[in-house]
């Protein structure tokens, strides 16, 4: 299970919107099963532009870091998701090509040309 921690500076959001917020949070472990903490914070100090900073902790990793700014409350939260998940499906990318084995990335395909012999 994942812990799912939401915090908010300068204000304070309904438990409904932290539900709607949780809910679409609950979403990333399906990218990367590794992920074993979640902090969301979002600061309502400005109210013309809210920011969400997410914070993602997963095992053997350092933490992923992304923020989101908007008018609206859920469009940061989008716009903060949409870039956690672009840094874990590359991170998930990653890890499978390690585990594809050696050499792999650099296997010539048939009917190429070797730039470094001519």
């Amino acid at each position: 299970m994942v812990q799912i921690n939401i915090s908010v500076r300068h204000g304070h959001i309904s438990e409904a919107t932290q539900e709607k917020i949780r809910e679409k949070i609950e979403k990333l472990p399906r990218i990367y099963d590794r992920i074993t903490a979640i902090e969301l914070t979002i600061d309502l100090e400005h109210h013309e532009m809210l920011r969400v900073d997410l914070r993602v902790s997963a095992k053997h990793r350092p933490d992923l870091l992304a923020s989101g700014t908007s008018t609206e409350l859920l469009s940061s939260v989008d716009n903060a998701l949409d870039k956690m998940e672009k840094q874990l499906r590359k991170q998930k990318g990653k890890a499978q090509d390690r585990h594809r084995g050696p050499g792999r990335r650099q296997e010539k395909l048939p009917g190429t040309i070797d730039r470094k012999t001519n």
